[in-house]
């Protein structure tokens, strides 16, 4: 883990401008810099860099941040990795906790591993393009499958010989150790001690980690020989866990930032000729089932993804079973099926990148729905059929996330289907309330060493009834039909503005207030908002807002403290990003208005501006409450019932006179200007 003050000197260091620079054409205007934004399709300049601020912002699709969230999403960085990009390109030394002696084995090791891949992935090149075999036997089968220089450039495919020992020689000459080269897969030890090539006489295609680190090799064989595999991979290693990595990640993740899409294919060949078609949005799960951590890696740049298939039904309707993780995940999942005896590989070659995505927006269609209408065809009118169909759709359904979604598709299966919409819902309900006992079973089991205790529905325990409360957190299907979506809750729009002003003038002194032990006290913002919160037992909606109070009013006094800059440089980078939206401004006065008028900064009136927002916050959340409690009143098992009518009743006076009393506090308090 990177210390604290390492964190600090790559921040002090890293100048925004500077950064951006390597990745957007900039143009100064007035004080702040412009350029069209990296994260979409800009067609004029909306992506604005603050030298002042250290901050950037799109102001068209809301990305930015500091130099470290910039570097985070162009390159798909985590907050750690963003952190030593820029400590590399500033050349600071990376300070962490000593490692013990097995760690930095270890470590040791997996970079060893890393750089014998990377003489690997240069070898292979060096064979196709100078070797006399590389070109005469490589070269020519990718030029006869159409692959364009810049293109086998682009993917560093390269070739091995028919030589069985070939790399391992040269590996072993160059002074790698054999026992890289086995842990790699590059070779392989015979009973006899002997190294042996894994990729003798194939294509090589090199992948790579999402950072464009090699962590494994395919291999494709040349000739049609039946007791030869077609493709040999890199086993699992140190560094390579297939069910982690997707090939063509880290060429197509700017693509698919900025098409806010993914197509998934199955292969190398079918991800190559798509980039080359013009389509670089692609990448492929190489001939598996898709996995849990592909999925979350997918997710990382997209919610939407297209699945591409070659007509096969009995190859379709093996690889579905898979989708319904993608679901759970909360994708927006197509599929796109091509014409009979074509694979995107084949296509693409056919047709333009215009043809082709003119041919997936014409054809490409919902996956429940693909799905329901591919099972319906083998169900035909058998009822058992039909009722495992529903039944296994109901499955699916229920896992999608998202209410208005989860009904749409509800909607339309029942039509297709010609059933009552209730009877896919209670199927629905059925497979989540299984799911949702599985997840606390799992739950208990783990907490009691596997053993789960004896539960009465009619009267669980305290320790169940919270064990059950955490767990529906967890759990994203809690409602069948939903409600129409409400607008944004004002109440929230005002939190946002409260934690604004205390990100950018927290530990400011704001006004000077009467108490009964002092006639003055200097109050900051911090303290201001965190007791007047806390005087009527209200807390922030939004969790991370709750967190940045409570770690502002623990670092109030320490030495030095600044709101803005500990936010920004917070290893959280939901907090990071938060801080770094909240200082965002894309306007900034310019200097004739600056010269005619006296403007009056936000820090200069604080003793008024925050119990303003605070008393409008409050008031939010009243509203809020006075407004359910009065739709409640005009429900019809309400107005049928005299003793609920009067609760509620009573509840809204009570929520009136509270209203008035916040008033009249707001009112009686005396608050005078620092």
């Amino acid at each position: 883990m990177i210390d604290q003050p390492t964190v600090d000197r790559i921040i002090d260091a890293a100048q925004i401008v500077d950064v951006v620079s390597e990745f957007v054409s900039l143009k100064k205007r007035g004080v702040n810099y412009v350029g069209l934004c990296p994260f979409h399709d800009d067609k004029t300049p909306s992506f604005y860099v603050s030298p002042a601020k250290n901050l950037c912002k799109c102001f068209a699709c809301g990305k930015g941040g500091s130099a470290v969230h910039f570097v985070m999403e162009h390159e798909q960085l985590t907050y750690p990795e963003a952190l030593r990009w820029l400590a590399n390109k500033y050349h600071i030394e990376i300070k962490e906790r000593e490692l013990s002696n097995a760690e930095k084995q270890a470590q040791n090791d997996r970079e060893s591993l890393f750089v014998v891949n990377e003489f690997a992935k240069d070898y292979f090149i060096n064979i196709l393009n100078n070797h006399i075999d590389g070109k005469s036997i490589g070269m020519s089968y990718l030029r006869n499958r159409g692959m364009r220089d810049d293109i086998i450039k682009k993917f560093q495919i390269g070739y091995s010989t028919l030589t069985h020992d070939a790399i391992a020689k040269e590996a072993i000459s160059k002074g790698y150790k054999k026992e890289f080269l086995i842990k790699t897969g590059i070779c392989y030890e015979k009973e006899d001690g002997s190294l042996r090539d894994r990729f003798w006489g194939r294509i090589i295609f090199p992948v790579h980690t999402v950072t464009g680190k090699v962590v494994a090799f395919g291999g494709r064989v040349l000739n049609s020989d039946a007791k030869t595999a077609k493709y040999v991979n890199s086993p699992e290693s140190e560094i390579y866990h297939k069910s982690n990595e997707l090939y063509g990640i880290y060429f197509a993740k700017q693509s698919i930032i900025k098409q806010n899409k993914c197509f998934l294919v199955e292969g190398y060949m079918d991800v190559i000729s798509m980039h080359q078609s013009g389509i670089e949005n692609v990448v492929a799960s190489s001939g598996t089932s898709l996995t849990p951590g592909q999925i979350k890696l997918l997710h990382r740049f997209t919610e939407n993804i297209t699945l591409l298939y070659d007509g096969d039904a009995a190859g379709i309707k093996a690889s579905i079973r898979g989708i319904d993780m993608l679901l759970a995940e909360g994708l927006n999942i197509k599929v796109l099926l091509l014409p009979n005896n074509e694979d995107p590989d084949s296509f693409s070659k056919k047709h333009s990148s215009s043809e082709f995505q003119r041919y997936i927006a014409e054809h490409e269609e919902n996956f429940i729905m693909f799905k329901t209408q591919l099972l319906l065809n083998d169900a035909k009118d058998d009822p058992i059929k039909r009722a495992a169909l529903i039944a296994d759709l109901a499955r699916s359904i229920g896992l999608i996330p998202n209410d208005i979604v989860r009904y749409a598709c509800l909607k339309e299966c029942a039509s297709i289907l010609n059933v009552d919409e209730r009877v896919i819902m209670n199927e629905i309900k059925k497979h989540v309330e299984q799911r949702n006992d599985k997840l606390i079973e799992d739950a208990f089991k783990q907490k009691n060493g596997g053993n789960i205790p004896s539960i009465d529905d009619n009267s669980k325990t305290e320790e169940v009834q919270a064990a059950a409360a955490n767990i529906a957190n967890e759990i994203q299907y809690q409602s069948y039909i939903p409600e129409v979506e409400r607008e944004k809750l004002l109440f929230y729009q005002k939190e946002q503005m409260l934690i604004q002003t205390l990100i950018r003038h927290g530990e400011k002194v704001m006004c000077i207030i009467d108490t009964e032990e002092t006639k003055e006290y200097p109050m900051t913002v911090i303290e201001y908002i965190a007791s007047d919160l806390k005087q009527d037992d209200i807390q922030f909606h939004n969790p991370i807002h709750r967190k940045v109070l409570s770690e502002a009013c623990s670092h109030l006094h320490d030495n030095g403290f600044i709101c803005e800059r500990y936010f920004l440089a917070h290893p959280d980078p939901e907090i990071s990003r938060l801080a770094a939206d909240m200082l965002s401004s894309r306007y900034q006065l310019s200097k004739y208005h600056a010269k005619s008028q006296k403007i009056v900064e936000d820090e200069e009136r604080l003793f008024e501006l925050v119990p303003h927002l605070i008393t409008d916050f409050k008031f939010a959340i009243l509203q809020e409450e006075m407004k359910h409690t009065l739709q409640a009143l005009g429900k019809p098992e309400v107005v049928s019932d005299a003793e609920k009518s009067i609760k509620i009743m009573e509840h809204y006076k009570e929520l009136s006179e509270i209203q008035k009393e916040m008033a009249k506090r707001a009112g009686d308090r005396v608050v005078l200007k620092a």
